[in-house]
């Protein structure tokens, strides 16, 4: 199982704060560093020093760092026009040496449109914008260098573009999609994606969103080994007992029983273990304190060498 560093800016972080924890994720051997792509805090804080863009940040940290891959978990359709993002996504690929991964979402925090005046339609409304998106997002990567790409759909149109920057790789960066929808989610990841998630579930839910992503992989004509499978849970661990509280206390939260990873290094590795026996060959640990740099330490030195 991989082991992916995953950060929540919102909550509170300065890009110096980022650059030391992709800094730590490289320097202990983890497989890449994500983040969250959101405007507003959650909960009771302030959030100060207030909103990061995520593609901004990647950029940055796609020249301070050499091997881990870079992403978002994940950015939301609602927020950038497809062929910026396209042109975005494309040069920080570029500026990485290849090294990134599109996780793209129908977006779902509709306080955080209203705080930055960003449109919010009702669901089926952001599923049809996602599903535009990811087909105009990779025609564009697609269409061959000194050919024109056009596209007629019902949100956005696209007239003789140039479908220029290209990223590294090829034929396009990986695309994540993730989230528990029944139908338009399974298919839409059969369709376009490199990985699905299935973030802070249980064991069980797990299982089943990973059986009816493999089903619409199979339905669309896909063989579903080609489809990697991730989870995504808060992590909490501590060599004992009373460092896990103390960390624990240090995000403000009680760690749920299911949805959360937390203990010690062994009762981790056995939830690894669970999670990896339902499909999982990636797991985004979800760390909350970014001062906490010992904390990155500790699960690479007793962690990681038991499940990579």
């Amino acid at each position: 199982m991989l082991l992916r560093i995953f950060t929540e800016p919102q909550q509170g972080a300065s890009y110096d704060d980022l650059l030391a924890v992709a800094r730590k994720t490289e320097e202990n051997g983890f497989d890449a560093f994500f983040r969250s792509d959101h405007y507003l805090v959650m909960g009771d804080g302030d959030g100060l020093p207030g909103p990061s863009d995520s593609w901004i940040t990647l950029a940055g940290l796609a020249r301070e760092t050499q091997r881990i891959k870079l992403g978002t978990l994940v950015s939301s359709a609602t927020f950038r026009n497809p062929g910026v993002l396209a042109i975005s996504v494309a040069q920080v690929d570029q500026m990485s040496g290849g090294r990134v991964e599109l996780g793209l979402g129908a977006g779902w925090y509709e306080a955080e449109h209203k705080a930055y005046g960003l449109d919010f339609p009702d669901t089926p409304g952001r599923f049809d914008i996602l599903t535009e998106q990811l087909e105009l997002i990779t025609g564009l990567w697609d269409t061959p260098v000194g050919e024109k790409y056009n596209f007629d759909g019902e949100h956005y149109q696209i007239s003789d573009s140039p479908a220029l920057p290209k990223p590294v790789q090829q034929p396009h960066p990986p695309i994540i999609i993730g989230g528990a929808g029944k139908k338009r989610t399974p298919a839409l990841a059969a369709k376009y994606a490199a990985e699905f998630n299935a973030g802070f579930r249980s064991v069980e839910e797990t299982a089943t969103l990973f059986k009816r992503v493999q089903t619409a992989c199979t339905e669309a004509g896909r063989d579903p080994k080609t489809l990697a499978l991730s989870t995504a849970h808060t992590v909490i661990v501590g060599k004992d007992d009373a460092e896990v509280k103390q960390r624990a206390q240090a995000i403000g939260r009680e760690p749920h029983p299911e949805k959360d990873i937390a203990g010690t290094p062994a009762q981790v590795v056995d939830r690894l273990g669970q999670y990896a026996a339902a499909g999982s060959d990636r797991q985004y640990v979800q760390i909350l304190d970014l001062q906490d740099l010992e904390h990155l330490d500790l699960i690479a030195s007793e962690v990681l060498p038991q499940v990579s």
